[in-house]
């Protein structure tokens, strides 16, 4: 008797654990998910030095545009389109004019989530420069600079220890969450990035350190192999899902950059993070969230530092269709 009942509370608490694992979100894959989304991409940067007394740091800023982007979901297929809007956020006669395109693919396996990403962002201007440039004006501040070209491609593995955290349903379009997760996790990263300004010098002539060679070069660059533990969090309240990713890390770093076209490398570490906040509204029919992405990288060459951010923020919404099943007429010999 005594067996049978600790069979039965064994067995109760197994349907338990499992319809909760269960229950943790719902999956909407097998319906025709329609969205937009309405958001801006940007990568700045900077370099630091000890260029004069007055100047220590140089801001490289991008004109970018607003991007609307339509999309549609259904079981394995995904297709989104993004179209710039016309007309810059920043003023062209201050900031000049960027092309940039940014190329991602995203899947998940079990436990792990991989994402690779290529970004390319082309034309800068740098702030301020009025300070250091005799040949412009208050009008025109900015010394703009079309050649100026910043490009990143990253790969990366999160692995997640808690089999229910799914990066797919942080972002509501195909799944959404329905009660509290929350686990550690690894993330493994590949990055080639850097910086370059064509034949000429990144850093403005007025402002070169002849004894410096690295202040007269054209090219900036890195490939690095990182890791970073971090912890995620997700929660659904009253339809109201918000989730933070958080992580601390480093990476082996080669570093280099070129003068003369004579190319020089180095061996270091970098510290490397990571930020992710996702919230929104979300019920079976219908969802709205605004979903964010920051990826920061550095690179320095003792007292030479370069500093850039890529980051993102959308405004995601859109529709969940149910489909129709045929039904299988049996036909009658």
């Amino acid at each position: 008797m005594k067996n049978s009942i600790l069979y039965i509370l064994l067995l109760s608490s197994t349907l338990t654990l499992g319809q909760s694992d269960t229950n943790a979100y719902t999956s909407y894959k097998n319906k025709i998910v329609a969205y937009a989304d309405l958001g801006y991409t940007t990568a700045p940067f900077s370099v630091h030095y000890n260029f004069n007394p007055e100047v220590d740091k140089l801001k490289y800023r991008n004109n970018f545009r607003t991007v609307l982007g339509f999309g549609v979901s259904y079981k394995w297929f995904a297709l989104r389109l993004g179209i710039p809007l016309p007309g810059n956020v920043r003023p062209i006669s201050r900031y000049g004019s960027t092309s940039h395109y940014d190329l991602g693919l995203d899947f998940t396996i079990k436990k792990t989530f991989c994402d690779i990403d290529i970004r390319n962002y082309k034309g800068y201007a740098i702030k301020n420069a009025v300070n250091w440039n005799d040949t412009l004006t208050d009008l025109h501040p900015n010394d703009v600079r079309p050649s100026t070209n910043a490009v990143s491609f990253s790969a990366n593995v999160w692995y997640f220890h808690d089999h229910n955290f799914k990066m797919t349903a942080l972002k509501g379009k195909t799944a959404h969450y329905n009660r509290e997760v929350k686990t550690w996790y690894i993330k493994s990263s590949l990055n080639v990035f850097g910086v370059g300004n064509g034949e000429n010098p990144i850093i403005p002539v007025e402002l070169i350190d002849t004894l410096n060679s690295k202040t007269g070069t054209n090219v900036i660059s890195s490939v690095d192999l990182g890791v970073i533990p971090g912890y995620a969090y997700v929660n659904k309240v009253n339809n109201w899902q918000f989730s933070v990713i958080g992580g601390l890390g480093g990476a082996i770093q080669g570093k280099f950059y070129s003068v003369d076209k004579v190319p020089r490398g180095f061996l270091g570490l970098a510290p490397r993070y990571d930020i992710k906040l996702i919230g929104g509204y979300s019920v079976p029919k219908y969802f709205l969230f605004l979903v964010t992405d920051f990826d920061n990288k550095s690179i320095r060459f003792s007292d030479f530092v370069y500093r850039q951010s890529f980051y993102s923020i959308k405004l995601v919404g859109g529709w969940r269709f149910d489909v129709k099943e045929k039904k299988k007429k049996e036909k009658s010999n």
